[in-house]
């Protein structure tokens, strides 16, 4: 299984036990085989997939989709050998309640951060003369190599970057409006970008 959708909002869902489980809601763009490669021709084994539906296509979206059933508005690869064909809808028909997916996507960015909230660190004593340096990181080096290490726990950028969570289980999936409920939090903001794959 291989479905890219887009994360709407969380929610939750009450069990018949009353239970209840929060679950974020994914909504899954309209989904095409655009093509297949393999290592003879292409010098790997890929499927490329064609997703969302193009308003207003030009001529390289059109020429792309040429004898498909819709013209396509971005495209994604995913490795590895299929029996899929070029022209084959994906649909929600092989998404079943309980599987067990990964969902990969962009962490919200939360811009330059200091090293506290970055990384968790505890900070400095809160007396005895550390009035101003709670919140520094503290000491970053030693008297040789006389450089700051690469990788070294600092301030900088926090977010934003390629976020993999493993283990999630599909709660709940409605074909009618192409929706699909995954139990847990999904990585980014509302409105952004989910690769969901199964383990």
């Amino acid at each position: 299984m291989f479905i890219i959708g887009k994360k709407i909002s969380m929610t939750q869902i009450f069990q018949d036990d009353g239970t209840v489980v929060p679950v974020t809601i994914v909504a899954v763009e309209p989904m095409i085989v655009t093509g297949v490669k393999t290592k003879e021709i292409a010098g790997y084994d890929a499927v490329q997939y064609g997703y969302g539906t193009a308003k207003n296509a030009g001529k390289r979206l059109v020429g792309a989709a040429k004898g498909l059933s819709f013209t396509p508005r971005n495209y994604k690869e995913q490795r590895g050998t299929s029996s899929a064909n070029r022209g084959d809808l994906i649909t929600l028909d092989e998404v079943k309640v309980g599987d067990m997916v990964k969902v990969v996507a962009t962490s919200k960015a939360k811009g330059f951060q200091g090293a506290m909230k970055r990384h968790g660190f505890h900070g400095l004593p809160s007396s005895h003369g550390h009035k101003a340096v709670k919140r520094h990181v503290g000491s970053i080096g030693q008297r040789f190599p006389q450089h700051t290490l690469k990788g070294m726990r600092m301030a900088g950028r926090m977010g934003g970057e390629r976020t993999t969570v493993r283990g999630l289980k599909i709660m709940a999936v409605d074909s009618a409006t192409s929706r699909i409920a995954i139990k847990g939090a999904l990585p980014g903001r509302n409105g952004s970008q989910v690769v969901i794959t199964t383990l």
